[in-house]
């Protein structure tokens, strides 16, 4: 089989739908569009995905078994997500919701790329400090390869940089799309006050949530 015959509709619609569901990675896109930009939303939509390749790397040589075999790895792995969540949350209270860049990084070319490099990384540690990530790309893209495909890891790799694009494009919709609205939510001081309590209880709920996930 062809390798771009393996991009077949049925992937694209069900890893769109993977990726349109709300998680981590959406809630910190989006809070970050609305609190910092359309610029930084990029970024952050870009550190996101790239959060992913350690995930579907592991998955692609086996790591990601090991992960899952091994309960000592899975367990580290997860505490440092859960506190690294809680961290976020804790940081959205903490900032009172309004990230704006300071006036020393608007001034300064170098102060606003450091600025975006840290909401990127920021982004991709959400998704690496997720062990159930790996354990999900080796279960996810290998049913999409049929059986009796010989030399099947060039078709896995192009449906992961398929999975990555659909990641990073619908990603920048969400961050776009609340950075439209931004100014209206910042006009008024007790929307912000609520919304940043809802953002930080989201944090806090997928760091609940991973601490209940099991291998």
């Amino acid at each position: 089989m062809p390798v771009l015959d393996i991009i077949t509709v049925e992937y694209l619609i069900t890893a769109t739908l993977v990726v349109l569901a709300p998680g981590t990675g959406v809630i910190y896109t989006v809070s970050t569009g609305v609190f910092r930009g359309g610029v930084p939303s990029i970024a952050a939509a870009f550190g996101c995905t790239m959060g992913i390749v350690p995930h579907l790397a592991a998955s692609l040589l086996g790591l990601a078994a090991l992960l899952h075999a091994s309960a000592l790895a899975f367990q580290v792995v997860k505490i440092l997500g859960i506190l690294y969540l809680l961290y976020l949350a804790w940081g959205m209270l903490r900032d009172g919701g309004r990230m704006e860049l300071d006036d020393s990084a608007r001034k300064s070319g170098r102060g606003v790329w450091r600025d975006l490099g840290g909401i990127a990384l920021r982004g991709g540690l959400i998704n690496v400090l997720n062990p159930k990530l790996s354990i999900f790309f080796l279960a996810f893209i290998p049913q999409f390869v049929p059986a009796a495909t010989p030399g099947s890891l060039p078709h896995i790799l192009v449906l992961a940089a398929v999975f990555m694009a659909l990641t990073f494009i619908v990603f920048i919709g969400y961050g776009l799309l609340a950075n439209a609205v931004r100014h209206r939510i910042l006009a008024s001081e007790s929307v912000t006050k609520w919304l940043k309590r809802g953002f930080a209880a989201a944090f806090a709920g997928f760091a609940a949530r991973l601490a209940l996930a099991e291998r």
